[in-house]
């Protein structure tokens, strides 16, 4: 099937397996050209000029490969993050487990995605066969990639706002931060993603068309509308609504005031310290360097967060401006322009969750220690004599 396929009818059966005859095909594409053309007094929507051009060349032959690509790296190095969140130095600390946590939402996706991946613009594209397991497949696939990014939207907000009391509030941050607290809100942050995706649940069905092809009846299967959905246009836009404000913009503009806030208690945190340094005495010089230790380590923490927060702010924040248009202006823009960039903007997520560990590595020491420790010791392990192999582990 041709990309400009997927653009007519995706508002409506919501991915790009669809099972259509060709003079079914042929009417949509009337109808497009009709609406592009502006035939109810309309002007056509300009998607981005040459952009369009290479979305449409990346989503047809490199998507894929890149998408598994990028979720192979992704997997393997969210399985790392979970091994070093998980030592006991690293474990005790909330704010680890809450990265443990979003690690382990990650690499789910990630494995899942590569099946959906082959299957979708593999699979059916050479195959073009459209069974009920793959309708099911396809539907499952919209739903739990949405649980669990939205799972991710959640801990990364938590991330956020955990950092904030710790950093506003610390006269009260053993009580705010503590264990317990911690653990609700990992646990609140993977069930209110299921609460939230309902809606989604009862907005679409798997419907099945019979066609003759070779003399010979055939039921193809996709997934599409439920009637609820068909029958009440305003009940659709209201879920785009919903989608666009509560579950992308929204938490955006929190992230993007807790980062601000973030980075403006780095610049007056460096302020004070070069204050402090212009009156430092020789007696103190002792204290004051151990406590500038611990000023520096939760600065490289807090850096450390800007930066996932920042790079989440990239990919989210885009997603969340195009379903608020789309409530906006309706479905035309949907049709044309959401789906054109449907790809680049999953690429865009999954590197978003493959880099992470990057991050850590880069702008946290100790991060870097205890992963040295954990693989130093095992690769130690494999080389040193039997006689010394108790001796390796720790």
């Amino acid at each position: 099937m041709s990309g400009d396929f997927k653009l007519i009818l995706g508002s409506l059966l919501h991915n790009d397996s669809l099972n259509l005859t060709e003079s079914q095909l042929q009417e949509a594409l009337q109808h497009l050209e009709l609406m592009q053309n502006g035939s109810e007094g309309r002007q056509p929507v300009d998607c981005g000029g040459n952009f369009e051009i290479v979305a449409k060349t990346y989503a047809h032959q490199y998507h894929p490969y890149l998408a598994i690509a990028v979720c192979l790296f992704g997997t393997v190095a969210n399985v790392l993050n979970i091994a070093v969140l998980t030592r006991k130095d690293m474990a005790c600390a909330p704010i680890n487990r809450i990265l443990k946590a979003l690690a382990v939402a990650d690499m789910i996706l990630m494995i899942e995605y590569i099946p959906y991946a082959y299957y979708d613009y593999i699979f059916v594209k050479k195959k073009m066969d459209f069974p009920y397991p793959g309708a099911v497949y396809m539907l499952f696939h919209a739903h739990i990639t949405q649980i669990l990014h939205t799972t991710s939207i959640c801990l990364t907000l938590t991330l956020a706002i955990w950092r904030y009391l710790a950093i506003g509030y610390p006269q009260y941050s053993s009580t705010l931060c503590s264990d317990s607290r911690c653990t609700v809100a990992i646990t609140l942050s993977y069930i209110i993603p299921v609460v939230l995706c309902i809606p989604n649940f009862i907005t679409f069905t798997i419907t099945g068309e019979e066609i003759t092809e070779n003399n010979e009846q055939v039921i193809l299967y996709h997934t599409d509308l439920t009637d609820t959905f068909k029958n009440d246009r305003a009940l659709l836009r209201l879920q785009f609504w919903t989608y666009a404000v509560f579950m992308k913009l929204l938490p955006c503009c929190i992230l993007t005031v807790i980062s601000l806030w973030l980075i403006y208690t780095l610049f007056k945190a460096k302020k004070r310290k070069q204050v402090l340094h212009g009156y430092d005495c020789v007696p103190l010089r002792a204290p004051k360097k151990k406590a500038s230790k611990a000023e520096r380590r939760a600065d490289r923490t807090t850096k450390m967060l800007v930066a996932v927060l920042t790079l989440f702010l990239i990919t989210e924040f885009p997603q969340g401006i195009f379903a608020l248009l789309i409530a906006i202006k309706g479905k035309d823009l949907f049709v044309r322009c959401y789906l054109l960039y449907g790809e680049i903007m999953d690429i865009l997520a999954l590197i978003n969750g493959a880099i992470n560990f990057i991050l850590y590595c880069c702008m946290n020491r100790m991060f870097r220690a205890t992963f040295g420790q954990l693989f130093k010791h095992k690769i130690l392990a494999q080389w040193a004599p039997s006689s010394e192999m108790h001796t390796t582990y720790v």
